[in-house]
This record gives structure tokens, C-alpha cells and sequence, in this order.
């Protein structure tokens, strides 16, 4: 939705790694260094390690685009909690193998084969791994062996293993991986981005996409992106799509301070019932409407629950107002008579009160009635039937 408010060409902030909006941080550009030194070795394991979301993904895929696929034949796992024999099956399918009902054995001998026949033809392959935490000693150890395959003197196989903090100390500590540890020719941790790096990443996305300076950004917000974010990329995308939809919903050309805070909130308050597993017909009532467990799983019918939620805040509302409107302005008694002093302040002080309190609940019905919408929105644009619609 935003990208046509703010006329852009596409979605600047999408949480899919895309290539087309690599941005080479002072610790991407490094990591690409470590990675072009391994990759010319030919041999062992490449580690490169960084919090979830710091954007080793979007690294890989900015390396496969500069394959020359006639020189390096590459393939791509993303692993669960996989033992020995399923990561062979399943780093043999990767490379486009037919092993299906082979045993380990036969998955190998193939894979051997495949690498053979690859190296005769002058190319060399690379397999990378995501998410290596999730292995067990014994999947990193069957890594480690399939590294042995030669040709003659000319190793076939070389990995680049990607993973989160807790897998760099694994690698560096435990005493089962000694082995692996001695093949490991280059490694690198992933930092976050810094705080002049986070408005660079922002106005080089957004750049992408042909914004020209609309909306603009109230002075320190950016500042602030990056303290809420710790300058992780993934985080920044989330927080940036959220405050580019509210802009839009809202049809702001300037996002502020203010709006940074109302998304900061509800995510936070998405986290916070996500966390409980509230139900969506159990939840109390609060300033923004219960939000769906995941993305792509809002049905009408929790979309009518939400708007259901709304109206009947609309209601009490209205009962609010027409509570006021029969005080009289809290001047006159029921006859009709001027009140005395004293009635007055008293008619008046419970006046205000009624006031601050109708002054509130219009801003949670704001609140509410934003986040059902806001929402509403992403559960459509999750899928392409539903965004057509």
C-alpha cells in the first residue's frame, strides 16, 4: 500500500533478502574481503557468524550473483535439526541429485561422482550452509568428511557455514570439532550496522526505489531508529515498513518522532500478546487491537472481530457524549436554574474528569482503529490473490 502513497517502484524494506539492495557496511565489506580470500583458496570452511538478522543471507546473496556459474557450481542449505545421514540426502539434493530411497552409502557415492565430474569440467563447487547452530556434532562432522573428496591432489568440495553467535563459539570451543576448527581458512563475525551506517542503509534502500525525499524524516528520528533497533538490518526493515505504512495510512509527508513510538508500541504489544498466546476473543480490551500469531494467518473472521472490537468502542463513545450533553455544560440544574458557586466548581471539576477521560478513549479508539487496519493491510499484501484483490 505505501509504495503507491509515496509513488515508489516497489517495497524499499521487504524482509526477503534481495540482492538489488545490498548495502556494503563497513562490516559487509570486510566480510566480503574474508569471503573472496577463502573462495580463492578453493578448500576447507569459510565461517562467517552474526546475530539473527544482521544480514548474512543478503551477503550470500550478493556472493551468488557474482558466481561465475561456468567456474563454481554453488548449492544452498538452510538446516533443521538434521542428523548424519539426512544432511548427506540432503546436501546431495541441493546439488540437483536424484537420491530419494539411497541409503547414506549411495547418497555419498553419488555426491562423489557429482563432484568428480564437476572438477573434470573445470568447476569447482561450494556449498553453503545457513544455520549451522541448528547441527549437531554428528551433521558437522559428516561436513567435515564430505570436505575429503580429491581428485588427485585437488580438493572437490569447499563450505561456507553461516550461523548465529552461539555456533562461532561452538566452533571455537568444543572439543569435538578439533578437526573441523584445523580446515577453517577463513572466518568472520557480522557486526551490527552504526548509527551513521543505519541512515545511509535507510536512504540507500529507499533510493532503490525512487523516493525523492518523500516522505522526509523529522530531525532525530533516524538517531532513534537505530537506538530501538541496535542497527540490525532485519530490525530496521521492520520498523521502517510499519512506520512507511502508518505514514501512508495516515498521509503524512513528514514521519515523526511521534509515529516512530505508536510503532515501536505496537510491536512491541504484538510481541507481548504473541509471548501469552492470547487468544483473539479472550483479550482484554486495550489501546491497539489483538494482533494475529504470525503473518499471513489473519481470516475474515479475526478481521471481523477486530472491526467488531471497534464499533463497539465507537458505541461507548458515543453513550460518552451523549452523557455530556445532558450535563448541561454542568451551568444549570435539573430545573433548569443557574447553580450555586460551589455546585458549579463541583459540576465542572466532574466535567473535566469526564473530559480527560472521553480525550483518552478517542485516542485508543485512534490507536485501535490504526492497528486493525494496519493489520488488515499486511495480511493482504502477504500473499499476491489477496493483494490483487
Amino acid at each position: 500500500m505505501y509504495e503507491q502513497f509515496y509513488g515508489f517502484s516497489g517495497r524499499p524494506f521487504q524482509l526477503t533478502p534481495d540482492p538489488q539492495f545490498y548495502f556494503e557496511s563497513t562490516g559487509h565489506k570486510k566480510a566480503m574481503s574474508y569471503l573472496g580470500y577463502g573462495l580463492s583458496q578453493g578448500e576447507g570452511f569459510i565461517v562467517i557468524t552474526g546475530e539473527v538478522g544482521a544480514g548474512k543471507s543478503t551477503l550470500v546473496a550478493h556472493l551468488m550473483e557474482r558466481i561465475d556459474p561456468s567456474a563454481l557450481t554453488a548449492a544452498q542449505v538452510v538446516t533443521t535439526a538434521l542428523d548424519s545421514d539426512q544432511v548427506v540426502h540432503v546436501v546431495a539434493q541441493a546439488f540437483g541429485l536424484a537420491v530419494e530411497g539411497h541409503d547414506k552409502a549411495g547418497a555419498l557415492g553419488a555426491l562423489e561422482r557429482f563432484f568428480q565430474d564437476e572438477a573434470r569440467a573445470g568447476r569447482r563447487c561450494l556449498l553453503v550452509v545457513d544455520e549451522c547452530q541448528n547441527l549437531g556434532l554428528d551433521a558437522l562432522e559428516e561436513l567435515r568428511m564430505l570436505s575429503n573428496f580429491q581428485l588427485g591432489s585437488h580438493p572437490l568440495l569447499q563450505s561456507l557455514l553461516l550461523g548465529q553467535p552461539e555456533f562461532r563459539r561452538t566452533v571455537a570451543h568444543h572439543p569435538g570439532l578439533e578437526q573441523l576448527r584445523q580446515r577453517i581458512i577463513a572466518s568472520h563475525h557480522l557486526d551490527a550496522l552504526d548509527a551513521e551506517e543505519v541512515e545511509h542503509y535507510v536512504r540507500h534502500r529507499l533510493g532503490h526505489v525512487g523516493w525523492d525525499g518523500q516522505p522526509g524524516f523529522e530531525p532525530g528520528l533516524i538517531d532513534a531508529l537505530y537506538r530501538q533497533t541496535g542497527g540490525i538490518p532485519r530490525r530496521v526493515n521492520q520498523v521502517m515498513n510499519r512506520l512507511l505504512l502508518l505514514g501512508a495510512i495516515e498521509e503524512r509527508d513528514l514521519l515523526s518522532l511521534a509515529m516512530l513510538g505508536d510503532v515501536i508500541s505496537e510491536m512491541a504489544a504484538d510481541q507481548t500478546r504473541g509471548a501469552r498466546g492470547s487468544d483473539l476473543h479472550s483479550a482484554p480490551a486495550g489501546p491497539t487491537a489483538p494482533a494475529p500469531a504470525a503473518p499471513g494467518t489473519l481470516p475474515a473472521t479475526e478481521v471481523a472481530a477486530l472491526l467488531a472490537e471497534r464499533d463497539a468502542r465507537t458505541a461507548e463513545l458515543e453513550a460518552a457524549i451523549t452523557a455530556l450533553q445532558g450535563a448541561r455544560l454542568g451551568r444549570e440544574g435539573a430545573d433548569g436554574e443557574a447553580l450555586s458557586p460551589e455546585d458549579a466548581r463541583i459540576n465542572e471539576a466532574r466535567l473535566a474528569a469526564e473530559l480527560e477521560r472521553l480525550e483518552a478513549r478517542l485516542e485508543e479508539q485512534e490507536q485501535s482503529f490504526r492497528h486493525v487496519l494496519t493489520m488488515l493491510i499486511e495480511w493482504l499484501e502477504d500473499d499476491r490473490s489477496r493483494e490483487a484483490a
